[in-house]
């Protein structure tokens, strides 16, 4: 599948989040089933795209409902004249090429120091990299992120090259959802 093949036009509504750990998450969107069902996969998913033809590039995040949400910043809502509870248009597309993830600062220092890990880390896929990530970062304690760190660690050195027994659509364990939108 190529990213024209991924290419959708919609209309959302704009939700903010009930709570958020994330002070960042002011908004939300849900994509169409349709619109997900476009992309190549389910799990988080880097795609360019328009809002109110406002350019702008993101990673989707899976809802554990075989489709996607998007965060949008407060100056992008801004920039593309959309606010809370309207609806806001938006065309997407798979990204040619995922962007190399952001690592976190826990699972890099792990990395430094174990040779064997980190030569396999940065000998897979970009896409792998990304789910290595995503299953870390999905920990809702640090006891369980730091946990995943040094399991992490562990299967790299090894040679795994993907992180197992990990569903990062969050269908099947039902570990992922959209945030919970604020009651109009």
């Amino acid at each position: 599948m190529t990213s024209n093949d991924s290419y959708s036009e919609f209309t959302a509504t704009v939700y903010r989040p009930a709570q958020s750990d994330n002070t960042l998450l002011q908004a939300f969107v849900v994509l169409p089933k349709a619109a997900s069902e476009k992309l190549p996969r389910r799990g988080r998913i880097t795609v360019n795209g328009h809002i109110n033809g406002v350019a702008f590039q993101a990673t989707l995040e899976p809802d554990g409902q075989l489709s996607h949400w998007l965060a949008l910043s407060e100056q992008l809502l801004e920039a593309a004249g959309a606010s809370i509870g309207s609806g806001a248009n938006f065309d997407i597309k798979a990204a040619e090429q995922e962007p190399e993830p952001e690592v976190p600062t826990d699972l890099q220092q792990a990395l430094a120091v174990s040779p064997e890990a980190c030569a396999v880390w940065h000998d897979t896929t970009t896409i792998a990299r990304l789910d290595w990530i995503h299953w870390i970062t999905s920990a809702k304690q640090a006891k369980t992120r730091a946990k995943r760190v040094s399991d992490a660690c562990n299967m790299l050195a090894e040679g795994k090259r993907r992180v197992c027994c990990f569903d990062p659509s969050g269908f099947y364990s039902k570990a992922f959802s959209a945030p919970k939108a604020v009651e109009s």
